[in-house]
This record gives C-alpha cells, structure tokens and sequence, in this order.
C-alpha cells in the first residue's frame, strides 16, 4: 500500500486552543472526552492545515493569528513525493518528510506553506487530498467524489496494467487527434491564404505595370498637364528677348566709339559673346515651344492609367511606388505555401488506430468492472448490516462517457431502507449512517487500494453495545492498511485503539490533549461507561475491554 502518515500536528491559538502539540502514529488512535471538551477543534484544525476555507473566528480571541502545522512521513507514499519534487517543495535534508502549514490572521486572510515555502490554496489541497480524508457526521469528503469510487472499484477487481493500457491508448488518440486537427486548422489557414495570394496576384497582374512606367508616366503627365502654362511662358520670353533689347541699343553704341583701348575692347567682345548667346538661346527657347504638344486624349489617357495605379495601391496599402516590389513578394509567398496533406491523412490514420485500440480495450475494463460491481457491492453492504445498517445495501451505477479511465464513470448508490430507492450516498443516508457506510466501503477497500489517513468524527454514532465492538474491530482491522483517528463516544470503540488521546479543558477553559497510558485509558473508559460516578465496577469492565482489545 503507499500510505501516509500524519506523525505530528502542532496547534497555536486556533478556537479556544492557546497551545497543542501532538505526537501521532500509525495505527488507530481513538479521542476521547467530555462534550464540549474541543474534540471537534482538533478536525477543524486538520481541515484547515489542509486546505479548508479560513475565517476570522478561527483565530483565538486576543491573538494575532492562528498557526497549524501538520507532519507527514511519505516514505510509503510517492506519489505525494513525486507532486512535491515537481513544485520544487522536497525537504531536501530529509524528502520522506512533508510540512504544511496555514497561517490565518486576525482579519480572516490566510497563507499556506509546505516545508517552508509559500504555496496557494490549490496546490495545498492537490498535496493533500490523498493524503488525509477527514469524516464528519455531515460530511464524507472523498468517498463522494467519483473519481475516488472508480479508483476503490477499480483497485478491487480490475486489472493495474489494463487500466494502464486503456490510459495510454486513450493519451496516445487524443494527442494524434489534437495534432490532425491542429494541421488540419493550418492547411485551411495556408489555402485560405493561397486563395488571397492568387486573386491578389491576378489583380496586380492584370495591371501590367512595367519596369520604370510609373516614372514615365508621372513626367509626361506632368508635361502635357501643363503644356498650355509652359508655352504661354516660353512665348512671352521669346517675345521679350526679341525685341530691341538694352544690349543691342550698348553694342551699337560702342561700336560707333573710335578707341582701340584695350578695357573697350575686353567689353565689347563679352558683350558680342552675350549676344550671341541670347541668340541660341531664343533658338533652343523656340526649339523647345515646338516640342510642347496640346493632347487632350493622351492627357486623359495618362490620368486614366494613373489612377488605376494608385487605386490598386491604396487597396494594398502600400506606395505606388511599391507595387512592383510587392507583387513579387506576394509571389514568393505563395510558392513558399505548402499544403501536403499526407501527414494530415497519416494522424488522422493514426488517430483512428489509436481509437479502436482504446475501445477495445476499454470494452474489456469495462467488462472486469462489471463483474467486480457485484462483488463489491454485496461485500459493502455485507459489511453495512454488521454496522447495524439493517436492510442497507450498496449497488453501483455506471454512467456512460469516454475518458483515460475508460468508457464510463460509477457512482456509488447506497440503500438504507428496503422501502425506498437507493441513491447518492451524500443524499440517502443521515450523518452517522454516512459515517458507517463510509467506514464500511473503506473496510471492504483497504486491502486493495491506498488509502488516505483516515479521520472519523463519531463513526459509532447512533449505535451501542455490540454493534459498537464490531465498529471499533472494523476501524482496528482497517488500521492494519491505512492510520485511522477516530472521534468517538463509545467505551466499546475507544477501548480498541491502538493509542488513545484525550481532550480536554484546564481551569482557563484552554483545550488541552493528553496521551493516555493503561491506567489513564482505564480511567477514561470507566468515565465512558458510569459518566461521573465512576465505580470499581466500571473501572473492571474498563480493563476486560482493554484486555479483549486484541488483533
């Protein structure tokens, strides 16, 4: 079995406790006390240590805060190990051994460690809830959940390594099936894209723009857009340069000057060398007035074409400048496009396989849990009767669905009046019943599956005498498999455990608990059996108790 144990669980200022430190050990410990005494402080205290919600109320009145520290031994758990190897929380002096701590405030906000390092809620509960399972009257934590009643049927009659087959091959379908379908969501992307490409490449194709037009185009546009303005220009200045200038009316001038003064003549020939430069210049002026054409049809032309460019380049929303760049872009997109659908076709193929082999083997799980059904439930409601639940049956219901645990979930239904249906075991039976119904599918299911530290708060209760011997014989036995605290008020019970504790209040009304020796047990067990008129007679019957209390 890979068991935990709770070894200590350390109490400050938590209700009406002020200080508790407790040695646990394997085994059935029973407590005992007087109503009233705090017993039910003790299961609080291990809820909250273990993941219950916290309140302001939980801390004693005056103190700042309460403290609970609970000790676990996982050296035959490593399960447990291995969650806490993965949070990096392994007591490296020492990793059999597991620390939690929750601490609550004054003002009702908690923090939670494990082995000194802070932790959240979850991953305290997580740790935890195969750790210790705490029974109340009202309340049967784990049993309840379907999860743990596969795992107790399962453990019972089914065989580890199937089970292991059915989780494998249902991981191994769901992986390919997640990945097909993955690949499946890239191809319809990559041909969703591939379409955009093509038609993109279409338009920009049909456009046709060639090396170098645009630039072309945008100069003679610019050209023929102004021809009119150019030449209305040209001609004024043609006109001006034509007319009898100042430069004409100096030449002439000078040249009537009879003086061979070297400064005259430098003037002269600069002035003859300007004339002629305004000539040639009136020639290329005139030159340049012939080349400009009025064209109306090739400007409208022009305009046409560049406004196709610039549409096709505000839709792409880039430059016209860029289109060219752009088109080949998105062609080497496009060729790059791979759409092989071969290794889509080879995991669908794969899931399909993988699926088959899942049901398949499912089918035979389900098969195996079937006929363990019937067995466990008579040897639970077997059981429920010899805890004086006359008339109590369990059965177990299977409901359809697929999952790594095979091709259905259970739910344990529980009868415990032969006059009505049977049902949801936290529906049916009352607190105590729950208890012993608990008590007994945990019994029938310890010798097969790992069980939790098992806290029980009065699973005796409702019930005396002899049926309270076969309860406490019951825990004892299953103390064999797994550590069971059992709360209880009945003698019969108490006096079965292998260690016992006692609870109670010093003159300060704190809550105290004492480890008891032989004569402290027989003492409380004498109080147990007279209340406060305890005589020798009770104290005789306490010991034989103590003395039948054998394996």
């Amino acid at each position: 079995m890979t068991n935990a144990v709770l070894r200590s669980l350390t109490v400050r200022d938590f209700a009406l406790v002020d200080v508790l430190d407790i040695e646990l050990a394997g085994g059935l410990t029973v407590i005992t006390g007087e109503s009233g005494a705090g017993k039910s402080i003790l299961l609080g205290a291990l809820g909250l240590v273990t993941g219950d919600r916290a309140a302001a109320d939980t801390v004693r009145p005056g103190a700042a805060r309460a403290d609970v520290t609970a000790e676990f031994d996982l050296e035959q758990h490593p399960a447990a190990r291995d969650l806490l190897d993965e949070q990096a929380l392994t007591d490296p002096e020492n990793p059999a051994r597991c620390l939690v701590r929750r601490v609550v405030g004054a003002d009702g906000r908690s923090r939670a460690y494990i082995n000194g390092s802070p932790v959240t809620l979850q991953v305290l509960r997580s740790l935890c809830e195969d750790l210790i399972d705490i029974h109340g009257q009202h309340e049967n934590q784990r049993l309840v959940l379907p999860r743990v009643q596969l795992e107790l049927l399962d453990d019972f009659g089914t065989d580890p390594a199937l089970r292991r087959e059915v989780r494998d091959s249902f991981r191994a379908w769901q992986r390919a099936a997640e990945e097909a379908e993955t690949l499946a969501e890239d191809i319809a992307r990559r041909d969703d894209r591939a379409r955009l490409l093509d038609y993109q490449l279409e338009e920009l194709d049909s456009l046709g723009l060639r090396p170098g037009e645009l630039e072309a185009i945008e100069a003679e546009h610019k050209r023929l857009s102004q021809a009119n303005d150019l030449r209305a220009t040209v001609a004024d200045c043609l006109e001006a340069l034509e007319e009898d200038t100042v430069l004409g009316r100096v030449l002439r001038r000078l040249d009537g000057l009879d003086d061979d003064h070297e400064r005259l003549v430098s003037a002269l020939t600069v002035l003859r060398s300007v004339d002629d430069l305004v000539t040639d210049a009136v020639h290329d002026l005139r030159g340049y007035d012939e080349s400009l054409e009025l064209d109306p049809e090739r400007l409208a032309e022009l305009e046409d074409r560049l406004s196709a460019i610039h549409e096709l380049a505000r839709k792409h929303r880039i430059a016209p400048e860029q289109l060219e760049a752009h088109t080949e872009a998105l062609r080497a997109e496009l060729d790059a496009l791979s759409t092989d659908r071969s290794a889509l076709e080879r995991l669908r193929a794969t899931a399909q396989s993988e699926s088959a082999r899942y049901r398949e083997q499912a089918a035979a799980l389900s098969k195996q849990r079937r006929r363990a059904a019937g067995s466990f439930a008579k040897a639970v409601s077997r059981c429920m009767e010899t805890l004086g639940i006359k008339g109590g049956a369990l059965s177990v219901a299977f409901a359809d669905t697929e999952s790594e645990a095979g091709l259905e979930t259970v739910e344990f239904h529980v009868r415990t009046n032969p006059k009505y249906p049977a049902g949801p075991l936290q529906r049916i039976a009352s607190g105590g019943e729950q208890a012993r119904i608990g008590l007994a599918i945990q019994v029938v299911a310890a010798e097969k599956s790992a069980m939790p530290c098992l806290v029980l708060d009065e699973a005796d209760v409702g019930v005396g005498g002899t049926t309270a011997d076969v309860v406490g014989r019951l825990l004892r036995s299953l103390a064999r498999h797994t550590q069971v605290l059992c709360v209880t008020h009945a003698p019969q019970v108490a006096a079965l455990g292998h260690h016992h504790l006692r609870v109670r209040k010093d003159d300060a009304q704190d809550t105290l608990i004492d480890a008891l020796a032989r004569d402290s047990r027989v003492e409380e067990l004498a109080r147990m059996l007279a209340g406060a008129d305890i005589t020798e007679k009770s104290r005789d019957y306490a010991r034989t108790l103590l003395d039948e209390a054998v394996e």
